[in-house]
């Protein structure tokens, strides 16, 4: 599938979840099986935020998050630093980061889809923060100039690209000199047959194109990063995507030994020196 095929079923994805959480519908959700349709979340994006965290922002960026993590937090942001999210969705991590930074600091977030991106300007209204600016375009078209932002953060966005290598080399030239990359992603520990692959990474990522541990540290090296970590925040048991396996035909036991524990959220560090 072509990186202009990919877009474009991410854009149409991502548009009718934030239509969903607009018009009143619910939460969106990442898993495609019955259970997320029924039960209005999944493993993926559940339990990502502490209840203080959720009380701070609206209700509707709350609903309109698809993440795998919470790279808000982990990134340690500081007061004046200069944030963006990558793929940033209904807005709830540069919420949180423009509270983290502060007055004197930004946060910025990019998104390609208008509905998201609309969603995202209502809920920064309704939170009265002015240190906030989102702007459309494509991650791997930062719409910023180099050595602008101090940390990127992104929430399980990275996987849905089909130039992973671009948009690793575009984050690295808009970060400061010392700057921090600190994401969440959905990663793959070790090698995983391709059909069960291709099954599995369309429950766990919406679309996903998960890396492998090693080609992640790969790519970042390779876009000039260092310091490279990748930290364990959440592993997905065969359990986890039972129901869609199994309403794909796929023989759940059959495939346990090849897939348990193999897909994992990982919060994914790595320095510009």
């Amino acid at each position: 599938m072509s990186s202009e095929n990919i877009r474009e079923i991410v854009k149409e994805k991502y548009g009718d979840a934030a239509k969903r959480v607009s018009s009143g519908k619910g939460s969106a959700c990442c898993g495609t099986s019955p259970a997320s349709a029924i039960n209005g979340c999944d493993p993926i994006t559940s339990n990502l935020y502490a209840a203080g965290e959720a009380a701070s922002v609206p209700e509707s960026a709350m609903q309109a998050s698809l993440g795998c993590g919470n790279p808000t937090l982990l990134a340690k942001l500081q007061p004046g630093e200069t944030v963006l999210d990558l793929g940033s969705g209904g807005g709830i991590d540069v919420l949180l980061s423009a509270r983290r930074v502060g007055p004197t600091g930004k946060a910025f977030g990019l998104d390609m889809t208008d509905e998201m991106l609309a969603l995202a300007d209502e809920n920064k209204r309704k939170s009265g923060l002015t240190n906030i600016e989102f702007l459309k375009g494509e991650i791997e078209n930062i719409p910023l100039p180099e050595h602008s932002v101090d940390v990127i953060v992104s929430n399980c966005v990275i996987n849905l690209s089909g130039d992973k290598d671009r948009v690793l080399r575009e984050a690295f030239r808009v970060l400061k000199p010392g700057g921090r990359f600190a994401i969440s992603d959905v990663v793959v520990l070790g090698e995983v047959p391709q059909e069960i692959h291709r099954s599995m990474e369309l429950w766990v990522g919406c679309v996903a194109g998960a890396l492998t541990d090693a080609e992640y540290r790969q790519k970042l090296n390779a876009a000039g990063f260092e310091s490279v970590d990748i930290e364990t925040t959440r592993v997905y048991s065969l359990d986890d995507a039972r129901e869609f396996l199994s309403a794909a035909g796929i023989d759940v036991k059959a495939i346990a030994s090849q897939v348990e524990g193999k897909f994992i959220s990982a919060f994914i560090r790595a320095q510009k020196s």
